[in-house]
C-alpha cells in the first residue's frame, strides 16, 4: 500500500494482540520512546532501522515470523515509499498472499494501484485489502464504502478480485483479532479470521521439475572421475532412472545417480534441495542450462519473447542498448526490439507511441537476446518466467514471459540483415580473388588459455603463409578494439560475444 498508510503498524498491533513478541519486547520499544520524548508507535516493533525509525518510514522489507493456531507463517512488511518500490518487489515476489492497505481518510492514492497492479503483473491472486484507520474517519460506514468501491472498480480493469475488504483501526487494534463494536455494521472476518482461509501453495514437486544448472564439478582426488551436474531444484521430483534433456544445447541423457555433500546415498531429491547428478552418458553441457524431463512439452527454447516489465532505473529502458537478463541460472545478452504499450499504474493509462520506458512505468515490449535459452510463459512455474535486467552491474528492472515469438529473427539476424543492407559491395567477387591469389579465403580464429601466447602463434602463421606466396594478413584483439569495434560496450567478458 501507500506511504503512511498503516502496514507496519497493522503487523505491529496484530503480533502484540496475538501475544506473538518476544517478552518484553513491547515494554522495551515503549520505554525507547518514552525516552527520546517520542510518541509510541506500533510500526516501531517492525522498522529496526535507524532512518525509519527517524523518518517514521519503512524502508528496508522485514521478514516477522508469526503463528496461528492453524499454521506458521511468514510477513513480509515491505516499504510503500514510491523510492523504495524495488524493496516492495522483492518482498512481494516471494510472497504466496497479500494484503493490500489504504488510509480510510486518504482513500485511494497512487501507490495504491501501483501495488494493486504488481500484485497482478506478479501473479499473487490471494489479496486482502484493508481499509484502515477508521478511526480517523469517525468509524464511518459510507467512507468505508465510498473507498472499497473505488478500489475494487480498479482492480476489476485488471482482472483482480480480492477475497475480502475490511474495515480496520490498526493502531487502535480494532476488526484485526476481534470483530470491533464500532463497526457492527461490518459482518465479515477480521484480519486474523482472513489470514487463516488463506490456501497455501500447492506443493512444487507435483508439477514437471525444473533444475538451473548452476555449475558442473569435477572431483580429481582418488581417481574420482564423476562429473557432478550442480544446482537447485525449482520444482517438481527427480529419481534416479529419469530421462532428462538440457536446453537449449537439446542434449539428453539418463540420471545414474544423485550427489550430495556429507548425506546419505537417495535415489531422488525433491523442489527446493540443493543437489547434484550423475549421468549415464557424459555430455557437454554448461552452466545457465535448464534440465527439464525429456517428454516436457511446456518448456519454451527461444530468443525473442513478449513480456510485462516493470522498470526501476533512473536511466530509462531504451532500444538499441545492450542489457543483460538473468533468468534462473541463464545469463543473456539482452535488446529491446519493439515497445508494445507502456502502462501507467497509477491510474491505468495507456501509451502505444512511447520510445522508451521510464522509471516506475510499466511495459509490455518485445525482447531479443543473442543467444536462445530456455524459460516458461507466466503460469505455475515462477522461477523460469520471471527475470530481470542488469545494467551496469545494477538491477534495473524485472518481468514475466509472456509469449515465445519462436518464428521472429534474433537479434543478430536483425544485425546481419541491416549490415547486409548498408554494405557497400565491391565489383570485385569474392571467386575473382579466389581464382586471382590461387587459395580458399578463410578466417582463422586462434583461442585457449590465457597462459598460451596466442598471438605469439598467430604472427608465426602469418609469416609461414606470407612466404610461402599466400594473401594473409594478421587481425589482433587489441587492433579490433581500437578500430573496427571501438564502439562495443565493455570489455573482457563483458564484451567477449560481440568481439567474437
Amino acid at each position: 500500500g501507500h506511504v503512511d498508510h498503516g502496514k507496519s503498524t497493522l503487523i505491529g498491533r496484530l503480533l502484540a494482540d496475538t501475544h506473538s513478541l518476544p517478552i518484553g519486547k513491547l515494554d522495551q520499544v515503549k520505554a525507547i520512546c518514552q525516552a527520546n520524548a517520542k510518541p509510541f508507535e506500533y510500526a516501531f516493533l517492525l522498522d529496526a532501522l535507524k532512518d525509519e525509525r527517524s523518518q517514521g518510514i519503512t524502508i528496508d522489507t522485514a521478514r516477522i515470523f508469526f503463528k496461528t493456531q492453524k499454521r506458521h507463517y511468514i510477513i513480509l512488511d515491505a516499504p510503500g515509499h514510491i523510492e523504495f518500490l524495488k524493496n516492495m518487489i522483492t518482498g512481494a515476489a516471494r510472497a504466496e498472499a497479500a494484503i493490500l492497505v489504504i488510509d480510510a481518510k486518504e482513500g485511494v492514492q497512487e501507490n495504491s494501484r501501483r501495488h494493486g497492479y504488481m500484485m497482478a503483473m506478479l501473479g499473487i491472486k490471494q489479496l486482502v485489502v484493508v481499509i484502515n484507520k477508521m478511526d480517523l474517519v469517525g468509524y464511518d460506514e459510507a467512507i468505508f464504502h465510498k473507498v472499497r468501491e473505488e478500489y475494487l472498480s480498479f482492480l476489476s480493469e485488471i482482472d483482480l478480485e480480492p477475497l475480502s475488504v475490511i474495515p480496520v483501526s490498526a493502531r487502535e487494534g480494532k476488526n484485526l483479532v476481534q470483530k470491533a463494536s464500532e463497526m457492527a455494521w461490518y459482518s465479515g472476518n477480521s484480519i486474523l479470521e482472513q489470514i487463516d482461509l488463506f490456501q497455501s501453495r500447492p506443493k512444487t514437486e507435483n508439477i514437471p521439475f525444473r533444475f538451473p544448472v548452476q555449475d558442473i564439478y569435477k572431483f580429481t582426488k582418488e581417481k574420482d572421475d564423476r562429473r557432478i551436474i550442480a544446482g537447485t531444484l525449482d520444482t517438481g521430483m527427480v529419481k534416479v532412472g529419469d530421462t532428462v534433456q538440457f536446453l537449449p544445447s537439446e542434449k539428453t541423457s539418463t540420471i545414474k545417480t544423485i550427489e550430495g555433500f556429507n548425506t546419505p546415498e537417495t535415489k531422488q531429491s525433491r523442489a527446493g534441495q540443493a543437489t547434484g547428478f550423475t549421468l549415464t552418458e557424459q555430455i557437454y553441457i554448461k552452466p545457465g542450462e535448464l534440465m527439464v524431463p525429456s517428454s516436457d512439452s511446456a518448456i519454451q527454447v527461444g530468443s525473442t519473447f513478449k513480456a510485462n516489465v516493470f522498470w526501476l532505473g533512473i536511466r530509462p529502458l531504451v532500444m538499441g542498448k545492450k542489457y543483460k537478463l538473468k533468468s534462473g541460472a541463464s545469463r543473456q545478452v539482452l535488446y529491446l526490439k519493439h515497445i508494445e504499450k507502456v502502462l501507467d499504474a497509477s491510474d491505468l493509462s495507456t501509451n502505444t507511441t512511447k520510445d522508451q520506458v521510464n522509471r516506475h512505468d510499466v511495459a509490455t515490449v518485445v525482447f531479443q537476446t543473442v543467444k536462445p535459452f530456455a524459460f516458461d510463459t507466466e503460469g505455475q512455474f515462477e522461477n523460469t518466467s520471471r527475470f530481470v535486467i542488469i545494467d551496469d552491474y545494477e538491477i534495473m528492472g524485472g518481468g514475466i514471459i509472456l509469449e515465445n515469438l519462436t518464428n521472429s529473427n534474433t537479434h543478430t539476424d536483425d544485425t546481419i540483415q541491416k549490415r547486409e543492407f548498408e554494405w557497400i559491395r565491391s565489383r570485385i567477387s569474392s571467386d575473382a580473388r579466389a581464382q586471382k591469389f590461387q587459395q580458399k579465403p578463410m578466417v582463422i580464429i586462434f583461442t585457449g588459455p590465457k597462459e598460451i601466447d596466442r598471438v605469439e602463434m598467430a604472427l608465426k602463421l602469418e609469416e609461414d603463409l606470407f612466404r610461402m606466396g599466400k594473401g594473409v594478413y594478421f587481425l589482433g584483439i587489441s587492433n579490433l578494439l581500437s578500430g573496427l569495434d571501438s564502439d562495443i560496450h565493455g570489455r573482457g567478458v563483458e564484451g567477449r560475444d560481440e568481439h567474437i
